[in-house]
């Protein structure tokens, strides 16, 4: 065994100012108190919150005052993710530091929260990593680990610790929660899922280790978590299976089929095209407000307006026909 210890950071993270200095503190007090941990992560966006106005070009100030945190503590940092700024396109990027402060690998968010997270390009390369004598860790965010091919395929490339930086300040958190345990399990390696706190995070970050089994949840304010992992761990249950049972890796590597949802030219994707375009949900009922001219409602009673040009774009009220079996119901 070559223990290795992380710690994720759940803080306070304002919309209204930078928090980078807070974060400088948050670390200088965790590793006074855990001077034994080697590696600290943030959450999602924590330097500045949300908006893509903050973003800056690759390698910017906020990337270098990092770089010299992670050197003056002699630590690998993920401090969680910044917007970045490439020509044109702006990226929801997370930069891997390692203990001489040099960047070492990036990693771009390959699902942003469509359709709310509006304005991003999505990145198109996954992101491993290796700590000497340790072992490999892959990087995602948030979103991405609601998509399982994510992890599998960082596993695939040989990750045996997933890093996950996450913003959730939604109702949705404890559907995450589940999230994170069953990519740790079904992939049989440690998930590390880090929250923020206050206007970006509802907390409850989550550690799970490759056997399936939670090793902490947090609670919603904030909190430092230091846990000490041992990939020897991910290894064996690799080898032998999950708690000594599924050995679920291998079973993909030997599937007898290869699955048609990948191809886009079958009656599967058809079907998944027929759901309609990524847009805001509607209203529950039109309660009574005319359509507009033209209007036509989709097969979920959404609205859609012609254009002159014969596209069809989303109508502005996103107003359904009069159907409530759209209702949500709990």
């Amino acid at each position: 065994m070559i223990p290795f210890a992380i710690a994720g950071v759940q803080m306070h993270i304002s919309t209204q100012h930078e928090n980078i200095t807070a974060m400088g503190h948050k670390l200088d007090v965790l590793m006074a108190r855990f001077p034994w941990v080697q590696m600290v992560m943030f959450s999602e966006l924590a330097p500045y919150g949300p908006s893509p106005y903050h973003a800056q070009p690759t390698g910017g100030p906020a990337e270098q005052i990092f770089c010299q945190m992670a050197r003056k503590h002699g630590i690998w940092l993920l401090p969680g993710s910044l917007f970045e700024r490439v020509g044109d396109d702006i990226y929801n990027t997370t930069p891997v530091i390692d203990p001489d402060g040099k960047v070492v690998t990036r990693y771009r968010k390959m699902f942003p929260f469509q359709p709310y997270e509006t304005g991003i390009k999505p990145g198109e390369e996954f992101c491993v990593f290796d700590v000497p004598e340790i072992g490999r860790f892959g990087v995602s965010i948030c979103y991405d680990m609601w998509f399982p091919e994510t992890t599998r395929t960082l596993v695939a490339m040989g990750a045996e610790c997933i890093l996950h930086p996450t913003m959730t300040d939604t109702i949705d958190r404890d559907v995450e929660l589940p999230i994170a345990r069953a990519n740790a399990t079904i992939n049989q390696c440690y998930f590390f899922d880090i929250n923020g706190v206050g206007d970006c995070g509802t907390g409850r970050s989550v550690v799970v280790g490759p056997s399936g089994y939670v090793i902490h949840e947090a609670g919603g304010g904030e909190e430092t978590i230091p846990v000490e992992i041992d990939l020897s761990r991910v290894r064996r249950e690799r080898e032998v299976g999950i708690r000594g049972l599924g050995q679920t890796l291998k079973s993909f590597r030997d599937r007898p089929v290869e699955f048609p949802v990948y191809r886009k030219d079958t009656e599967i994707d058809s079907y998944l095209r027929s759901l309609g375009p990524l847009i805001k949900p509607t209203r529950g009922s039109r309660a009574g407000v005319p359509l507009p001219p033209g209007a036509v409602a989709g097969p979920d009673g959404s609205i859609f307006v012609p254009g002159a040009d014969g596209a069809v774009t989303e109508y502005d009220e996103q107003l359904p026909i009069d159907d409530t079996s759209h209702r949500s119901t709990y």
